[in-house]
C-alpha cells in the first residue's frame, strides 16, 4: 500500500491539476491501492499485406532498426483490430465536424498504437501522476490520433461523446491539442514545431531532476519523453534550434518519432524539402533509426523503440515511412487527406478496404477488454512510485522536500522574504543588474528555479552565482545555455514550465529579439505557461546599437496578449515586485522588460504597489483631485517624477503614478482604480520610451501621450532621449496645456 506521505504527494498533484482545468466531474483524486499485477503487453507482427501500395523509398545512408524486438505476446489480430480502431476513431470524427485532418492519424495509428499500448508507462486515473512517460503530438494538426488514444487508454477527459464533438464548442477535443482543455494533453502544440521544442523541455526537466535526486539506491526520476512530428515541424526553423540543443545536450531519454510521408498541404515535399533529414540530425548529435514500413511493420516499430532507449547519451530520431491517410482508395498518399474528412464515399471505401465492418465510433469488445488493462497497470505503477518515494522521503528528507517542492509547486514558506528591498540611498543601477539580484536570491530559496540566456547572459545578467551550467556531464547544475536560439529556448521553457507546478523557468533575451521567439511565447500565455521572461535593453537607453535594436512597439503588442503580464519596473522595489509576482503566476508568463542605463531607486515606490499594477509613488492634493496626474513606467518614472517636482514648484497639485503593469492593474476593484486614477481629473500626461499605442486607455480621450512613434536612431542614450523629446521639459509642457 502507498503511504499516506506519498498518497497525499499524488492527491495534492492531481487536486492542482483539476483546479488548472476547472471542475470536471470525470476526474476523481486516487484512493490508495494495492500492487494490481502488471500485465507484459508485448506484441508480435503477423502484419496482413498492405493493401495500398506502399509507395517508393528514397535510398539514404541510415542503417534500418535492429532486428532484436521487443517481446511480443498478443495475438496479432488484436493488434491490427487495435490500428484500425485508431484509424477509424480517427476518420469518424473527422466526418461527423467536417472539418479536420485524418491523414496523420490513419499513417501513424501504428507507431502510436505500440507506444500507447506496449512501451508507455502513465495512469490513465491520474494524468498528473508525476513519473509517467510524456508524449508530445508535435504535428497537432493529427490531434485525433491522441484523442483516440487517451480514449482507448481510459483517461476520462477523452469519452465516446468527447470523440463525437471533435472541434465543437466546449468540448474536450478542440482542433488541436491543448493541454489546459484535456487532461492527458502534456503541452499545446499549434504552430509546427513547437512540441518538439516542448519535447525537448520536456526531456530536460528529466535529466536535470534525475540527476539532482536519485541516489543509487533509490531512483525516483526516471521517465521517458516521447514526440512525433512531421514533415512540417521539420521544416519549422525552430524544430532545429530545439534539435540543436537536444543533442548538445545529450537528452537520452528524448525518442522522437519522424513521421516521414513526403506529404504537405501544398503537395508532394518534392517542391520544397528535399534535405537528408537523418544526415542533418546525425550532425546534431542525435541517434537515428530508420523504419522503412510504418504502415505494417509493427516489429520495425518495435526494435527502433528497443534500440533508441538502448542509446543512453543522445536523443533519437525514428524516422518512420508511413503512407498519408492510409487505407483509403482514392486518397492515400496524397495532400487531399492532410487536412480535410475524407467524404462519406471515401469513408465507405475505406472500411470496406480495410475490413471495417463497425458502425461509426465502435470500439470492438476485444480491443476494448485489451486496453482496459491500462487502468489497473497505471494504478500500480503510480502506486509502486508512491512506495519507492516514501522510502526516499524517510532516507533522504532535504531532497525530498525539495522534489516535492517541485512537483506540487508548494514554495517553501517566507521565500518571498528572500527578495532584495531597496531605499532611495541605495545606489541607483540598471534594472538588469537589479533582476540579477532577483535572480540570484530566489534560486537560493525555490527548488525549480532555472534558467539561462540566448547567448546574452553577460549582457542580461542572468547567470546564477550559486550553480554551474547545465551541461551533458553536468545534469544537475541550473544555468541553461541556450545559444543564439530565441525561438527554441522559448519554446524549450514552455515544456519546462509545464512539466510540473513548481517548475519556474526563465529565458533571457533582448527586448527587441522578443520578435524572434513571439510564437514560443504567444503559446506560454495559450498553454498557461508561467515562464518568466527577462527582456533586458527595453528601450532607445540602450543607446549607440541604434534602431535594429531598439524595441518601440513591443510593450503595445505585448499587453494586447492575452493572458500575459507585461512588467516594465522603474527601480529595484519595482523589479524586486515584478518577480515576487512572476514566480506566484504559474499559469501566466510574465515579461519584464529591463534597463541598460542606470536609473535611481525612486521615493514611493514598492513591491507591495507592483502587485497592483499602477499605484501613486508622491502627490501633493487632498480630496482625490490633483491638478493634473503623471503616469509613468521604467525608466520614465523617473521624468515624470522630476516633472511633477517642477509643477509643483508652480502651486499645482501632482499626482505622479507608476504604471508598472496594466494587466495586474485591471485585476483591481473598480474602488481602487478610482482612487489612483479618479475619473474626474481629465488632465493626465503619460510618458514611455515607446510606442503611444494604447495610452489613450490611461489618459482618457483628453489627455496627452508622449512616447515614439516611429523607429528609433544611433546616438548615445541621451542624446536620444533630448532628440525624441522624451523630457522632463516635454512632460511640464504638456500638463501646462491642461491649466
Amino acid at each position: 500500500m502507498a503511504s499516506t506521505s506519498s498518497l497525499a504527494l499524488s492527491q495534492a498533484l492531481l487536486a492542482r491539476a483539476i483546479s488548472h482545468h476547472g471542475s470536471d466531474q470525470r476526474i476523481s483524486l486516487p484512493s490508495p491501492f494495492s500492487r494490481a499485477p502488471a500485465s507484459s503487453s508485448r506484441r508480435r507482427n503477423n502484419a496482413a499485406a498492405s493493401t495500398t501500395k506502399l509507395r517508393s523509398l528514397r535510398p539514404l545512408a541510415v542503417r534500418a532498426a535492429a532486428v532484436d524486438t521487443l517481446e511480443p505476446t498478443t495475438d496479432a489480430s488484436i493488434v491490427d483490430k487495435s490500428v484500425n480502431t485508431i484509424r477509424f476513431l480517427a476518420i469518424d470524427a473527422v466526418e461527423k465536424a467536417k472539418s479536420g485532418h485524418p491523414g496523420l492519424p490513419m499513417g501513424c495509428a501504428p507507431m502510436a498504437h505500440i507506444l500507447y499500448d506496449e512501451v508507455m508507462r502513465y495512469n490513465p486515473k491520474n494524468p498528473y501522476w508525476f513519473n509517467r512517460d510524456r508524449f508530445v503530438l508535435s504535428a497537432g494538426h493529427g490531434c485525433m490520433l491522441l484523442y483516440a488514444l487517451l480514449h482507448l487508454a481510459g483517461y476520462d477527459s477523452v469519452l465516446e461523446e468527447d470523440l463525437k464533438s471533435f472541434r465543437q464548442w466546449g468540448s474536450k477535443t478542440p482542433g488541436h491539442p491543448e493541454n489546459f482543455e484535456t487532461p492527458g494533453i502534456e503541452v499545446t502544440t499549434g504552430p509546427l514545431g513547437q512540441g518538439i521544442a516542448n519535447a525537448v523541455g520536456l526531456a530536460l526537466v528529466e535529466k536535470h531532476l534525475a540527476a539532482r535526486f536519485n541516489k543509487p539506491d533509490a531512483e525516483v526520476v526516471d521517465h521517458y519523453t516521447y514526440v512525433i512530428l512531421g514533415d512540417g515541424c521539420q521544416m519549422e526553423g525552430i524544430s532545429n534550434e530545439a534539435a540543436s540543443l537536444a543533442g548538445h545536450w545529450g537528452l537520452g531519454k528524448l525518442i522522437a518519432f519522424y513521421d516521414d510521408n513526403h506529404i504537405s498541404i501544398d503537395g508532394d515535399t518534392e517542391i520544397a524539402f528535399t534535405e537528408n533529414v537523418d544526415q542533418r540530425f546525425e550532425a546534431l548529435g542525435w541517434h537515428v533509426i530508420w523504419v522503412k514500413n510504418g504502415n505494417t511493420g509493427y516489429d520495425e516499430i518495435r526494435a527502433a523503440i528497443k534500440e533508441a532507449k538502448a542509446v543512453t547519451d543522445k536523443p533519437t530520431l525514428i524516422k518512420v515511412t508511413t503512407t498519408i491517410g492510409y487505407g483509403s482508395p482514392n486518397k492515400a498518399n496524397s495532400y487531399s487527406v492532410h487536412g480535410a474528412a475524407l467524404g462519406e464515399k471515401e469513408v465507405e471505401a475505406t472500411r470496406n478496404n480495410l475490413g471495417w465492418p463497425y458502425e461509426p465510433f465502435k470500439v470492438p469488445d476485444e480491443v476494448k477488454s485489451h486496453w482496459s488493462r491500462h487502468t489497473p497497470d497505471g494504478k500500480a505503477l503510480e502506486s509502486d512510485w508512491n512506495a519507492s518515494f516514501a522510502a526516499y522521503e524517510k532516507k533522504y528528507p532535504e531532497e525530498a522536500a525539495e522534489l516535492k517542492s517541485i512537483i506540487t509547486g508548494e514554495l517553501p514558506a517566507g521565500w518571498e522574504k528572500a527578495l532584495p528591498t531597496y531605499t532611495p540611498e541605495s545606489p541607483g543601477d540598471a534594472t538588469r543588474n537589479l533582476s540579477q539580484q532577483c535572480l540570484n536570491a530566489l534560486a537560493k530559496v525555490v527548488p525549480g528555479f532555472l534558467g539561462g540566456s540566448a547567448d546574452l547572459a553577460s549582457s542580461n545578467m542572468t547567470l546564477l552565482k550559486a550553480f554551474g551550467d547545465f551541461q551533458k556531464a553536468t545534469p544537475e547544475e541550473r544555468n541553461l545555455r541556450f545559444g543564439v536560439r530565441e525561438h527554441g529556448m522559448g519554446g524549450i521553457c514552455n515544456g519546462i514550465a509545464l512539466h510540473s507546478p513548481g517548475l519556474i523557468p526563465y529565458c533571457a533575451t533582448f527586448f527587441v529579439f522578443t520578435d524572434y521567439m513571439r510564437g514560443a511565447m504567444r503559446i506560454s500565455a495559450l498553454s498557461e505557461a508561467g515562464v518568466i521572461y527577462v527582456m533586458t535593453h527595453d528601450s532607445i537607453g540602450l543607446g549607440e546599437d541604434g534602431p535594429t535594436h531598439q524595441p518601440v512597439e513591443h510593450l503595445a503588442s505585448f499587453r494586447a496578449m492575452p493572458n500575459t503580464l507585461m512588467f516594465r519596473p522603474a527601480d529595484g522595489n519595482e523589479t524586486a515586485g515584478a518577480y515576487k509576482i512572476a514566480v506566484t503566476k504559474r499559469k501566466t508568463p510574465s515579461i519584464l522588460a529591463l534597463s541598460r542605463q542606470k536609473l535611481p531607486q525612486l521615493p514611493g515606490t514598492s513591491i507591495e504597489g507592483v502587485e497592483k499594477g499602477g499605484y501613486t509613488i508622491s502627490d501633493n492634493s487632498s480630496g482625490n483631485k490633483p491638478d493634473v496626474i503623471l503616469v509613468g513606467t521604467g525608466s520614465e518614472l523617473e521624468i515624470a517624477a522630476q516633472a511633477a517636482e517642477v509643477l509643483r514648484k508652480e502651486g499645482k497639485t501632482v499626482r505622479v503614478v507608476s504604471f508598472v503593469c496594466w494587466e495586474l492593474f485591471d485585476e483591481q476593484a473598480d474602488e481602487y482604480k478610482e482612487s489612483v486614477l479618479p475619473s474626474g481629473v481629465s488632465a493626465r500626461v503619460s510618458i514611455e520610451a515607446a510606442s503611444t499605442f494604447g495610452w489613450g486607455k490611461i489618459v482618457g480621450g483628453e489627455g496627452k501621450s508622449i512616447g515614439i512613434n516611429s523607429f528609433g536612431a544611433s546616438a548615445p542614450a541621451p542624446l536620444l532621449y533630448k532628440e525624441f523629446g522624451i523630457t522632463v521639459e516635454a512632460v511640464v509642457d504638456a500638463a501646462k496645456s491642461f491649466f
